[in-house]
């Protein structure tokens, strides 16, 4: 059996265009417990709404009931129905970034494919999660593409991707024993070569406070284009991310592309602490999502909100950068990347 990889495929960059986004949208109180499942409903409808203005969304919903919740909610929010279309069927939690499929496309032509990787809430840490493991394969029949299992754990918020062969992704989550014991760090570098199409794996070490996932990459270091991350930093030497992102930013500078050349490293500050019930969320500017219709980036309400927005804005000159408030979403401890998975157009279709 040939991978994805010889076959010519590839995971693109989040910035090539999209012919959809896919969601799973929340209906239990596992992630929001209590009044928060309702509070946090503007926000996650803000963000279906600005999506929706450059491409479809693709709503994985729980049941009928559901469907017709979000179907009254549409017009409230002032989304065009035409640009939703749902998709009934058992889920059991809202990352559909983890659980969701990766789309991959080939490099020279118009097919594409799903990779359906394993999914275990995290390394185990939320069951149930048989029906958002069961989502890859549900989504690539929805679509008619062919899908490919590599029978490994894997999560999308814990790698990314330059479009250009290279993908960034963190130790403490991908070697932690909760994930893939019985694989070494060399075994697993192999799995994201042949199933993502790339040539190069860069690691850094851990993740911020707050994050359950043990330290998905998407809230601390992300591509902007294929040479430029941007890399979270606290300035507060007293604070608890101080240490773990100055680590992190010391082996981004050491780390070379493919072609030899230093990432350009853009850094970033952190918000203010998000606390809310003495819980301390894993507020991130780096959460954003990249969509046809721009750049769309949680806010905290903090003086630091308008630096991340202008620093963003000068490194995305193509397309709009929009902040949306993420300060009810973000106790589910996660944020608008964790949320959404793109649909990439075939490159033949570019």
């Amino acid at each position: 059996m040939s991978t994805p990889r010889e076959e010519g495929f590839y995971f693109p960059a989040e910035w090539h265009p999209h012919v959809a986004t896919w969601i799973t949208f929340p209906h239990n109180d596992h992630s929001w417990q209590g009044d928060k499942l309702a509070a946090m409903y503007p926000e996650y409808f803000a963000l279906i709404r600005t999506i929706s203005q450059g491409e479809l969304v693709n709503i994985q919903v729980n049941d009928a009931a559901l469907a017709t919740f979000i179907q009254s909610q549409l017009p409230i929010y002032g989304i065009d129905p035409q640009q939703i279309r749902l998709h009934i069927r058992p889920t059991n939690d809202a990352w559909c970034r983890d659980h969701g499929p990766a789309f991959l496309v080939h490099q020279s032509s118009d097919s594409r494919l799903i990779v359906d990787w394993e999914y275990n809430a995290w390394g185990g840490k939320y069951p149930p999660f048989g029906d958002d493991n069961a989502s890859p394969k549900a989504i690539a029949q929805t679509v008619g593409l062919r899908s490919v299992s590599p029978g490994i754990i894997m999560e999308g918020g814990s790698v990314d991707f330059n479009g250009a062969g290279t993908v960034l992704t963190s130790r403490s989550c991908l070697l932690n024993p909760n994930r893939n014991p019985h694989l070494s760090q060399a075994e697993i570098e192999q799995y994201l070569c042949d199933y993502y199409g790339v040539q190069q794996v860069l690691w850094v070490s851990d993740g911020i406070v707050g994050d359950d996932t043990d330290g998905h990459i998407d809230d601390t270091v992300r591509f902007v284009n294929s040479n430029t991350v941007i890399a979270m930093v606290e300035p507060q030497v007293d604070d608890e991310n101080h240490a773990v992102l100055a680590q992190n930013l010391a082996e981004l500078k050491e780390m070379r592309l493919l072609n030899g050349e230093p990432l350009n490293i853009i850094e970033l500050p952190m918000p203010d602490p998000v606390v809310i019930d003495d819980f301390r969320a894993p507020g991130s500017y780096a959460n954003f999502y990249i969509c046809n219709a721009g750049v769309i980036v949680p806010t905290f309400d903090c003086p630091q909100d308008a630096f991340a927005l202008a620093t963003l804005t000068q490194l995305f000159p193509d397309r709009p950068v929009i902040g949306l408030s993420a300060k009810q979403i973000i106790w589910g401890q996660g944020s608008f990347h964790c949320l959404t998975q793109q649909e990439p157009q075939a490159n033949a279709c570019v």
